[in-house]
């Protein structure tokens, strides 16, 4: 095929460079202990393994489409980076104005969610175990989530690709039956104050508008994010 001579992947050493930064500090900042918590975040890594494999690694989904399409394919030279981005080649191949104006989107909701992260564990860690429901945790019960969606989100838009997206649901769903867990632990801790708080508060998206903040407790356990 005429396009593998312009196969702009293999970049393995930046495909573990990737995994390592983004999952460093997911561990650094999520802080897994038990078991499960541990299990979400291998959920995670494989999530990212399967991600940065086809953003620098080598590209399966353009390959099965330009199998499958063949010459049909939009764009000319699929195997060029550019043309890898899914949303590039069906809308503008070639086009690296709309690579990097996606770039530039997906990154600033991506950094949203580690300073969403950092600053949610920051919180936690001044609480020293006790109830928090003051700042980022006055919005949302899970802060620390929250921003992890965040950055699946932005990856996601930033390199659509088939097997991440269909990686996608299981991850968020893992993550969110974590939270249940969590809420169930700090309602037989904390008892009536945590069922307050948790039904005033959404668990991981504001509600548009609410602008209240209830004047502090102090903190939340560990273990909820």
């Amino acid at each position: 095929m005429d396009s593998m001579s312009n196969f702009d992947y293999g970049m393995w050493p930046i495909v573990l460079l990737n995994i390592g930064f983004i999952l460093a500090f997911a561990i650094s900042f999520l802080a897994p202990r038990r078991r499960v918590e541990w299990r979400s975040m291998g959920v995670f890594a494989a999530w990212l393994v399967a991600l940065f494999t086809e953003m620098y690694g080598f590209p399966l989904t353009i390959y099965l489409l330009t199998g499958l399409l063949g010459r049909s394919y939009p764009a000319l030279n699929p195997f060029s980076h550019v043309n890898g981005h899914l949303l590039v080649a069906l809308l503008a191949p070639g086009s690296e104005e709309l690579v990097l104006a996606i770039d530039i989107a997906t990154t600033l909701v991506f950094l949203a969610g580690f300073v969403l992260i950092s600053d949610a564990w920051g919180q936690i860690h001044k609480a020293k175990g006790e109830l928090v429901t003051g700042g980022l945790y006055a919005r949302v019960r899970h802060p620390q989530y929250a921003g992890l969606f965040l950055i699946i989100g932005s990856l996601l838009v930033q390199w659509p690709a088939l097997l991440s997206w269909l990686m996608a649901p299981v991850l968020f769903v893992t993550y969110v039956r974590l939270a249940r867990r969590e809420e169930r632990e700090l309602e037989a801790q904390f008892g009536e104050a945590y069922r307050a708080y948790k039904a005033r508060v959404p668990a991981f998206f504001p509600r548009l508008g609410d602008q209240t903040q209830q004047p502090g407790t102090q903190s939340q356990d560990v273990t909820a994010t």
